[in-house]
């Protein structure tokens, strides 16, 4: 499996799947979630909203995946992850590293060859980012072997954070 680092815009990169780093309700929200909700169109919420209606009426448990279309965006689907709120108190690592797991999986399942990640829950779930880093590197690359995906993408929104990846991937 290929890993690569591209500073920028999630929707904007072209892969079979753009990973969301939504919340349990799946309806949108800020940051990756709202830009991926806003540029991907009304499909990609009409479709959260079936899966409200269906399968998860409950909304998508921390550290789950599950996948919908792309709409406008240039991937042919959406995996949509929750990652979870840090607590200095309590030790939440293992959803972190879930939510990682199940979007690779779900990728496989549809048989997406290349995926775009966002650094799930470092944004306002406040998670330490060179600890995101870490469990998204780390989660990926010891799943290198039980997946066909052949290209993940880190796709940080800064240039810190940029740096913490390639020092990660370099290690």
């Amino acid at each position: 499996m290929e890993l690569l680092v591209k500073q920028g815009d999630i929707t904007t990169i072209e892969v079979d799947a753009i990973v969301n780093a939504a919340n349990t309700t799946l309806l949108g929200g800020g940051g990756v979630d709202g830009a991926i909700h806003s540029a991907g169109g009304p499909d990609i919420l009409a479709a959260t909203k079936q899966l409200r209606a269906t399968s998860l009426p409950e909304g998508l448990a921390t550290g789950d995946a599950v996948a919908t279309t792309a709409g406008n965006l240039p991937a042919r689907w959406v995996i949509h992850t929750v990652g979870p709120v840090y607590s200095a108190r309590t030790d939440r690592r293992n959803q972190l590293v879930s939510a990682y797991q199940r979007s690779l999986e779900v990728a496989d399942e549809l048989g997406a060859r290349s995926v775009a990640f966002p650094t799930i829950s470092a944004g306002v779930y406040g998670w330490p980012h060179e600890d995101a880093v870490a469990a998204g590197v780390d989660t990926v690359s010891a799943m290198a072997e039980t997946v066909s995906v052949a290209q993940v993408i880190f796709v940080p929104f800064s240039a810190q954070m940029k740096d913490l990846y390639e020092a990660h991937l370099t290690r």
